[in-house]
């Protein structure tokens, strides 16, 4: 019997720094099968890993904490906006608070469905 291959779901969450929420829920989503994940911040030099054009790309989803960071996105790529979801997750959030929300507002990526929002 053939196994039927499952395409891995690229996604890309976003924060300011990427050093507190976005790797948080890189961390948090790449506990589940069926995803790539990664994250970026969109403040340089702060940022850990530094939001670009290529990682857009890249993704298939992608998730930013806050408003400002959508735009920033779209700064970057305008094209982009279909692939995008605003969590609205303020900096203020930190483990294991911030793992709660995300299963609240991302829990849905574990059974598979496409794209949801709360």
């Amino acid at each position: 019997m053939c196994k039927r291959k499952t395409k891995m779901k690229k996604v890309l969450f976003v924060c300011s720094y990427s050093q507190s929420r976005s790797p948080t829920a890189e961390i948090w989503l790449s506990q589940y099968e069926g995803f790539e994940v990664k994250s970026a911040g969109t403040y340089s030099p702060e940022a850990r890993v530094r939001l670009s054009e290529q990682l857009i790309d890249w993704a298939d989803m992608i998730f930013v904490m806050e408003e400002e960071h959508k735009e920033v996105v779209l700064e970057l790529c305008p094209d982009a906006e279909s692939k995008i979801t605003v969590l609205n997750i303020p900096d203020r959030y930190r483990e294991p608070e911030l793992m709660d929300i995300l299963e609240k507002k991302l829990g849905y990526l574990k059974n598979g469905h496409a794209r949801g929002r709360e």
